[in-house]
């Protein structure tokens, strides 16, 4: 059975070395908790805030580089594999990324978020692939933020094969209702479980909500965070997917199309 695990911290705001130091502290911790991968918040590497966005971010060169070791370290120490958000300079544009460390310390960026939400499209470009990792026997969909205020998001990983879904994020204090709907729904239209992990404290002069936790797949609450910094885990049960799905059958019912619109 694999455990999965989301974790939650603050960020200091253009402080790269200091955040990676927290992001392996937050690593070893979730594999001390027996979880074979750990999703963290959105923009953790360089805290989420517009005047770091507009100023020099890392690229995939600094993420191949010693910036990164303590959370290399920790991956293999804790044979986990952990995602990290993090803004990414590629040339001429930018985008908000989530780097995968695995547990052999090798360093990728599978995904780059799709959905941009308001000051953010003043700063990156949306990524054109969505992207599912494989831990164990259990595929996991990745999501960042406003990605997952989107069902067709989810969707789409629950029907390429994903029984869960890691969503790194940063909700503002105030958005905490949409972000528990949000996440809550995803896991039960698509049967699946859904790992949440939300940027807390503050960052950038604004105050970051937390809420980091994981659902079951009818959108139960498993294990939940308010805006103290630790990490929440459960277990996947395929089984119990496989149950849900016969059950509640939205995945397989699924149309592609509902035809024209008639207007009377």
């Amino acid at each position: 059975m694999t455990r999965i695990a989301a974790a939650q911290a603050e960020a200091v705001a253009g402080d790269l070395r200091a955040n990676v130091r927290t992001a392996a502290r937050l690593v070893a911790r979730a594999a001390d908790e027996g979880a074979a991968v750990v999703v963290l918040p959105e923009a953790f590497l360089t805290g989420y805030a517009e005047e770091v966005f507009a100023g020099p971010l890392p690229t995939p060169a600094d993420l191949a580089g010693p910036l990164l070791d303590p959370l290399r370290e920790a991956a293999r120490a804790g044979g986990i594999a952990a995602l990290v958000g993090t803004p990414l300079a590629r040339g001429r544009v930018a985008t908000l990324s989530l780097a995968l460390v695995a547990p052999d310390g090798d360093v990728t960026v599978p995904y780059d978020k799709q959905h941009l939400d308001g000051p953010e499209k003043q700063h990156f470009v949306v990524g054109d692939h969505g992207a599912s990792v494989r831990v164990g026997d259990a595929e996991l969909g990745l999501s960042i933020c406003y990605d997952g205020c989107f069902p067709e998001h989810a969707a789409a990983a629950a029907r390429d094969g994903a029984v869960g879904y890691l969503a790194s994020a940063a909700y503002f204090v105030g958005g905490e209702h949409r972000r528990d709907l949000y996440y809550a729904a995803r896991a039960l239209e698509n049967g699946m479980y859904v790992a949440f992990a939300g940027l807390t404290g503050r960052c950038g002069g604004r105050e970051l909500s937390g809420g980091s936790a994981i659902y079951d797949p009818e959108g139960r609450v498993l294990d939940r965070l308010g805006r103290e910094e630790g990490v929440v885990v459960a277990d996947l049960d395929l089984a119990l997917v496989a149950s849900t799905r016969r059950t509640h059958t939205m995945v397989a019912d699924h149309r592609t199309s509902l035809g024209p619109r008639r207007r009377v």
